[in-house]
């Protein structure tokens, strides 16, 4: 997909991408979980450019590792790689989330998942162990 806005709640934050990934997956790590109330359902973004930046409020939750949201309503907007230049934003924060045509191709942290609920679809379901071994092998978890 290319050229898709999104915006916080309170509507302080926008953004928009040159190009978005229209495949997303859900993390069950305890940071995401605790972070969006539940797994963070994201994608990655390429050319994002901020609208009230000044809003934003970024959070280092770890050495490799920062998360961005809205200070005045608390939207959760992206979480990014510190040494990268692409945004992996939540999903639920495009304008577009429900007619895009996004699609869950992932889950990771499974094994870290909340009980009470399971995502639909036949994808592939990784254990902390497997993802930081295919996403994070460099880094400490």
């Amino acid at each position: 997909m290319s050229d898709i806005t999104g915006q916080c709640l309170c509507g302080g934050v926008e953004y928009s991408a040159e190009k978005v990934n229209a495949e997303f997956g859900a993390c069950h790590c305890k940071m995401c979980r605790q972070w969006a109330s539940g797994p963070l359902f994201a994608t990655h973004a390429f050319g994002v450019r901020f609208d009230g930046e000044d809003l934003i409020t970024r959070y280092s939750s770890s050495d490799w590792a920062e998360r961005g949201f809205c200070s005045r309503c608390g939207t959760s907007l992206f979480y990014r790689l510190k040494d990268g230049g692409d945004y992996i934003m939540s999903v639920g924060s495009f304008h577009d989330a429900v007619s895009a045509g996004f699609k869950l191709v992932e889950e990771i942290f499974v094994d870290h998942k909340s009980g009470g609920y399971d995502l639909a679809g036949d994808h592939p379901r990784k254990t902390e162990a497997e993802a930081m071994a295919e996403y994070f092998a460099d880094k400490e978890s």
